[in-house]
């Protein structure tokens, strides 16, 4: 019972210790001084998926991985990178997952068809009920 419990208890401090002790990366919650280069890199922000709450973009989540990468991206504009350039590396780090609207391919087809198979689906069943219901 004594062992069980012991598991329990550091199961369930697993989630407060998940994030490191170190300090934010440089970026992560400064903005760039260049208006411009900020606005940019704001709306690359949104559009990407913070990999660790993958509710959230990494513009508004508090994740540690979502601050290293809005530095990152911060980090890219400074330099001169394109929003294109620094999106297509990540994706290609990350997979298209790290993206909110991950391009049509064989891996991302399930995503994009079954929408549209559940939506044809539901439309023929709500026809067949409404057929019996008037008749």
């Amino acid at each position: 019972m004594r062992r069980a419990a012991l598991a329990l208890l550091l199961l369930a401090a697993g989630p407060a210790v998940a994030d490191s002790n170190l300090p934010p990366a440089r970026l992560a919650y400064t903005q760039l001084p260049n208006a411009a280069q900020e606005a940019q890199a704001k709306a690359l922000m949104e559009t990407l998926r913070c990999l660790v709450c993958q509710g959230q973009s990494i513009a508004d989540s508090d994740a540690e991985m979502a601050g290293d990468m809005r530095a990152l991206v911060r980090e890219r504009i400074a330099r001169g990178e394109q929003p294109a350039a620094i999106r297509s590396y990540l994706i290609q780090r990350y997979g298209d997952y790290v993206t909110y609207d991950p391009p049509f391919s064989w891996v991302t087809a399930p995503l994009w068809i079954t929408p549209l198979v559940l939506l044809v689906i539901g439309l023929l069943l709500a026809r067949r009920l409404f057929r019996k219901g008037g008749a």
